[in-house]
């Protein structure tokens, strides 16, 4: 009775391992710097949430003037945010006049930047 070998030979084992070593070098090197885009989506979308926060209080405040919170300072748009502003984000301060928008900075983790637009309200 003859014995048949079945199996990859090293040929084959050694191709494989080196196209893998390949697919790696190329892959490897687009998920190294995911960290920063992390950082810049977390502080595009607080400052999107600011946005959407202060678009919400100035209905309310223009409903009911008991509703809400005052908002004449980018600043201020922080008290609108339910939770409050996570404490690794700082909001430039700037003027805004009431029943105007203006557009102010918020400054995240890792040096990243978005704006936001505020509208003000007494």
């Amino acid at each position: 009775m003859q014995n048949a070998f079945r199996g990859f030979t090293l040929i084959e084992l050694v191709m494989v391992i080196v196209i893998i070593g390949i697919l790696a070098v190329v892959a490897v090197p687009k998920f190294i710097d995911l960290s920063s885009d992390a950082r810049t989506a977390s502080t595009t979308s607080v400052a999107s949430s600011l946005s959407a926060a202060s678009s919400i209080n100035y209905a309310s405040r223009k409903e009911n003037a008991s509703n809400g919170v005052s908002v004449a300072n980018c600043t201020d748009a922080a008290n609108a945010l339910q939770g409050g502003l996570p404490s690794s984000y700082t909001i430039t301060s700037a003027t805004v006049a009431a029943n105007a928008s203006a557009t102010c900075t918020l400054s995240g983790p890792g040096s990243t930047s978005a704006t936001f637009t505020v509208t003000g309200i007494n």
